[in-house]
């Protein structure tokens, strides 16, 4: 589930800010993010949020926003998953908003399949910058990837052939698991396959290592910046704890709602 709180996190912050807006369902007069193609039976722990929220509630009425509670979750997750030294302070107040957007949760994520330079452009239109996107993606270390988000890789990358920079026994693993037929699109497989429960920086040793598990993933070693980045990286465990921290914290207050913006939800799934 740290995974996936994680992700939720990095979901609603990239969409129009952080503020709680994918959490929130669908009605018939409203259209929510939760069935986005980056989010349609991809994104999960709602239920956490719905939980804490309720407690929340019952301690402190109308006082925590679901945008702070998504926010600390992620870091709560990691934290407890990781130990202390991926620990980072975090500024709180967030509000939540009263819209979401389905077009823009569909524009706005970066997909397994974008090249580099466009997932760079999504980034650095959300005020972070090259090095978040190599920092942020070390959250790969944790978590599991549909067939789907990589299967071209394993039979049909360039001329009916693999991609020629996997790693060839992982290649083969990976070709076990998820098949060449349609069935398969929805299997899973560890981002890292190294050390899958533990957020470390092994992730960056499995990108020198040419086993980065997405496209994405591993293009991050076919330009001179972030390769230079992604090998620091796996070299020095405490730089990317300290790095991954401060890129959190950037990444928390992207299109924050303060003072009389937005509202605190009571319950996260619907405005109020």
């Amino acid at each position: 589930m740290a995974a996936s709180l994680l992700r939720l996190h990095f979901h609603d912050c990239f969409v129009n800010g952080c503020d709680g807006s994918v959490l929130l369902d669908d009605t018939d007069t409203f259209t929510g993010e939760k069935n986005a193609l980056p989010n349609r039976n991809s994104v999960r722990g709602y239920e956490v949020i719905d939980m804490i929220k309720a407690n929340l509630e019952k301690a402190c009425p109308s006082t925590v926003s679901c945008a702070d509670i998504v926010t600390l979750a992620a870091r709560e997750a990691v934290y407890l998953l990781a130990g202390p030294q991926y620990y980072w302070a975090l500024p709180l107040g967030r509000r939540d908003g009263t819209t979401a957007s389905q077009n823009a949760a569909n524009e706005q994520l970066p997909g397994p399949f974008e090249p580099l330079k466009n997932i760079t452009a999504k980034f650095t239109s959300k005020g972070l910058d090259i090095k978040d996107v190599v920092v942020l993606s070390g959250a790969h270390t944790i978590g599991f990837a549909q067939c789907f988000t990589f299967k071209p890789r394993l039979f049909n990358y360039a001329d009916g052939k693999p991609d020629p920079t996997l790693d060839s026994s992982l290649l083969q693993k990976l070709q076990s698991t998820c098949p060449d037929q349609a069935d398969s699109d929805t299997k899973l497989s560890p981002l890292d396959s190294v050390t899958s429960d533990k957020f470390d920086n092994v992730y960056f040793r499995n990108l020198v290592n040419n086993s980065g598990l997405l496209q994405s993933d591993q293009a991050l070693m076919g330009d001179k910046t972030t390769a230079a980045m992604v090998i620091n990286y796996s070299r020095w465990p405490p730089l990317f704890s300290k790095d991954f921290g401060e890129s959190m914290v950037k990444m928390a207050n992207i299109g924050v709602l303060t003072g009389k913006s937005g509202e605190i939800r009571k319950n996260c799934r619907v405005v109020n």
